[in-house]
């Protein structure tokens, strides 16, 4: 383990995998492919559209690849990564053959995979069940843990929905396997490029706008506005060719939302106003760093977004998957659980594969190691514009 953090063998690494990947790139199906044709003239009467790219919810300040390679290769941080494969809490078809009597459940598969059900209605939520973060099966960020669920274990699902066309959220070899059920995939615009070239069928692909909504069956589907960009190419040749967002989910008796990848921005207020309060909120809060501070929350923000939308139960996310950042691997659920201690939120923290019943006393044990991690103070994250407001409660 030691090794594989050494600095000798990140840079040996980077250059094999540079040098590979440039030849084996232009032959990957998982990389997809941009928009054309009637997708694009679609895009062209968005409002985010820019004319080459989509435009962000507010400027940003895009990380440069160079400094985080080199604070990639010189970090020795031991704790980016588990020692061993994580435990999981395993679970099988059975344990979603009756739905939630309370009308509200949610089920963390890992990073960003949600199995949402909700007045009777069942929403996949990003799913993830690939071995690596990549559009390579030999190469990029191998999960942490084995998905705790069978695919083929799903229960039948009313939806699934995808929020941008990053590796640790659109996953080739999953949609492929999904895709055989006729299940309808919802997503932002553009990314439907992706599935068709994939071979989905146009009918089980659905594409929205921001506040674009949706009914499925009755239950009501919004893409919400994000902070962040999108693209799946090595050479960046596709960034910002598709739409990233948000979702909130509108049933009959309850609400929830889904922040998707994001930084910090005053439109969580109008979320919350619009579609609000929420039952349940998942908001990423991992793979945060000063350098892209832009596109990610972190935890404290996280917090701040979450009392933004009017979220009554928050559950963390986009963590204790795949090592995406240099943060210690514990760090985004101990800030989320203090950031939410100083601000009066209810975070749940859910083992890998438990589920989450909202609204109820459900108490969760601590279930990852003691780890020494980087403090709120010590390493303070705040997407630009809000450097004086960041995790406000949290860090004030």
């Amino acid at each position: 383990h030691m090794f594989l953090k050494s600095r000798v063998f990140k840079f040996s690494l980077l250059a094999v995998v540079a040098a590979v990947s440039a030849a084996a790139f232009s032959g990957c199906a998982a990389i997809g492919t941009p928009p054309e044709g009637e997708r694009l003239a679609r895009i062209n009467a968005s409002p985010q559209w820019g004319g080459e790219t989509f435009n962000d919810v507010i400027p940003r300040k895009d990380p440069d690849l160079l400094p985080i390679l080199v604070d990639w290769i010189l970090d020795d941080n031991p704790n980016s990564s588990p020692e061993q494969d994580l435990a999981v809490m395993d679970r099988t078809a059975s344990d979603f053959a009756v739905k939630p009597a309370n009308g509200l459940r949610v089920t963390w598969l890992g990073h960003s995979t949600l199995l949402v059900e909700i007045d009777g209605y069942r929403v996949l939520i990003d799913p993830v069940w690939g071995e690596r973060s990549s559009p390579f099966t030999w190469a990029g960020p191998k999960r942490f843990h084995r998905p705790p669920l069978a695919l083929e274990d799903l229960p039948k699902l009313d939806a699934v929905v995808i929020s941008h066309d990053h590796y640790d959220h659109l996953d080739h070899p999953t949609i492929l396997k999904l895709a055989k059920s006729g299940v309808k995939f919802i997503m932002p615009l553009g990314v439907g490029s992706h599935f068709e070239h994939w071979g989905v069928a146009k009918g089980q692909i659905i594409e929205l706008d921001w506040w674009d909504s949706l009914d499925v069956k009755g239950l009501k589907l919004v893409s919400t506005p994000a902070r962040h960009f999108s693209g799946r190419a090595i050479t960046q040749s596709d960034k910002d060719k598709t739409l990233w967002s948000g979702w909130a989910f509108i049933g009959p008796d309850h609400r929830a939302y889904y922040s998707g990848d994001t930084a910090m921005f005053d439109g969580f207020s109008e979320i919350g106003e619009r579609y609000g309060p929420f039952d349940v909120t998942m908001i990423e809060t991992g793979a945060y760093n000063k350098r892209w501070m832009d596109v990610h929350l972190g935890p404290e923000q996280a917090v701040q977004a979450h009392r933004m939308v009017g979220g009554k139960t928050l559950i963390p996310v986009h963590w204790g998957t795949f090592e995406l950042a240099m943060h210690s691997w514990t760090a985004p659920i101990e800030r989320t659980i203090a950031a939410g201690e100083k601000c009066g939120v209810k975070v749940a923290s859910p083992r890998i594969g438990e589920s989450v019943r909202p609204g109820t006393d459900q108490q969760f044990v601590r279930w990852w190691p003691t780890l020494p991690f980087l403090s709120a103070k010590e390493d303070r994250i705040a997407s630009s514009g809000f450097e004086d407001r960041a995790g406000a409660c949290a860090t004030g």
